[in-house]
């Protein structure tokens, strides 16, 4: 790890209440020692401050959260909680439908009338008693890995204002990070969960594509993902438990025939891991490289055998990414009027137009070759215990920025090349804490493995984070 000195945190200001997490509130609830209406308040106190300083929200229902606070204390008081997470508060993304809330995709260009429905992911949220804090922003329909435009106004990174805070779902990193409550409802469709929680400092899991249900189905396809954000390991497995499930308006999802998530326990001392070093595009800035070397010799020196390997087709995915990102922009801006598509983000706009000169047989080979790198991706996987890597090839950088100055990028695409193959390939993959730059910027560690594994991620993570305590808010 880089020896960087201490420096303040965005948890050092958090009341107690808002330090706890799912199973130290579910204690504290069953005991009455503390209620969900006083961790609400403070929750929705803290959620304040957070937006203030970071433009993490774009809603924030204090009556709505207090109601559902009073309804779950009821319940604890009866000693029949919903669930063992009732009470613990929650945010979503304003990409995905929450009953009586507006759903914006974070874009001036959609309908502000509240959603009739929740999304099947938020159903089970709310089945399970939560406490829904409000809408984390995202860039518009969640195209880019920074959340700056459309309704955000921009987030900015809880640990430095002036860098970003990743994104699509930076609001969310930012919340957690902030302690805005501890439940933080993200999507992933190149990163978008994995990439603000390198930069903010989190945990956050892509899970196996099916294992949280989607509806309505994203225009970005089958790489787009749902999945859980937090401050620590075990609120991330805790909260995947809550989402995942079989919806049957997500025929997507088929028939739901994955492993059964349960809790396991990750062995270092012998586990066999897949070293991946270097992404498919951009390039491994340094400070990301030695804390990469710091977590592995950490994980040597815990008994785990290191295996060097390479990404299969190493030299397509960026085109097959692109291929079905833009197509997806397009799909997504088909739907607007030419008025409403002209206000939207011209970085949006100019993908859609690519997509829109190309051919369907064009599409159609990527689609082909994407199933080609699945299935290596499938085979390569099944010799190892997992494969670790950095969660994004750079540290934070400049607010208000897609790409790192000076870089010579031409899109968000090429520097988050740690995080996309994984969508092509549909597999689990969490980011973690790995350490700081010597600035004092969070970076991420990232755990990958076989579709269906989810479990094995998560019990990864919680050794991981046994191992490296002093990296986790």
């Amino acid at each position: 790890m880089l020896d960087t000195p201490r420096r303040a945190t965005p948890m050092d200001q958090a009341p107690d209440l808002c330090r706890l997490g799912a199973s130290a509130l579910a204690d504290g609830y069953a005991r009455g020692a503390v209620s969900p209406v006083e961790v609400a308040r403070a929750a929705l106190a803290r959620a304040e401050a957070c937006h203030d300083e970071t433009n993490a929200f774009v809603l924030i229902d204090a009556d709505r959260a207090l109601e559902q606070a009073r309804a779950s204390e009821a319940r604890w008081r009866a000693g029949a909680p919903l669930s063992p997470v009732d009470g613990v508060p929650a945010t979503i993304k304003d990409i995905v439908a929450v009953a009586g809330w507006p759903a914006r995709y974070g874009s001036h260009a959609t309908d502000p009338a509240p959603q009739a429905a929740d999304a099947p992911a938020v159903a089970r949220m709310r089945a399970a008693g939560l406490t829904f804090l409000g809408l984390t922003a995202t860039p518009e329909f969640g195209w880019k890995a920074v959340t700056d435009g459309g309704t955000s106004g921009g987030v900015v990174n809880p640990w430095d204002r002036a860098l970003t805070a990743g994104g699509s779902s930076g609001g969310a990193g930012a919340a957690a990070a902030f302690g805005a409550g501890v439940f933080h409802l993200g999507t992933d469709g190149g990163g978008s969960i994995r990439i603000p929680s390198a930069f903010c400092g989190i945990c956050g899991i892509k899970p196996t594509f099916g294992r949280v249900a989607a509806f309505p189905a994203s225009p970005f396809g089958t790489v787009a993902h749902l999945g859980p954000m937090t401050r620590r390991a075990e609120d991330m497995e805790a909260m995947l438990a809550v989402m995942a499930g079989r919806d049957l308006a997500d025929w997507l999802q088929g028939e739901g025939r994955l492993p059964a998530l349960s809790t396991e326990e990750f062995a270092l001392d012998g586990a066999r891991l897949g070293v991946w070093r270097t992404p498919p595009s951009g390039a491994l800035d340094r400070d990301v490289a030695a804390a990469f070397d710091a977590a592995l010799a950490t994980l040597v020196d815990a008994g785990a055998e290191l295996v060097e390997i390479e990404l299969p087709m190493v030299s397509e995915l960026l085109g097959i990414f692109k291929a079905h990102w833009y197509a997806g922009a397009a799909a997504r801006l088909s739907t607007l009027d030419a008025q409403a598509r002209a206000a939207v983000d011209p970085g949006m706009q100019a993908i859609a137009a690519e997509a829109e000169r190309g051919s369907v047989v064009d599409y159609l080979a990527a689609v082909s070759a994407r199933a080609a790198f699945g299935a290596a991706m499938d085979r390569l996987a099944e010799g190892l215990d997992l494969i670790v890597s950095p969660a994004v090839a750079v540290p934070p950088f400049k607010a208000g920025e897609e790409v790192p100055p000076g870089s010579g990028l031409p899109r968000w695409i090429e520097w988050a090349g740690f995080s996309y193959p994984i969508n092509l390939s549909q597999q689990p993959a969490a980011s973690m804490p790995m350490g700081r730059t010597r600035s004092g910027a969070p970076l991420g560690l990232q755990a990958i493995a076989g579709r269906g594994r989810d479990a094995r991620v998560c019990a990864f993570a919680r050794a991981w984070q046994a191992l490296r305590p002093e990296s986790f808010l």
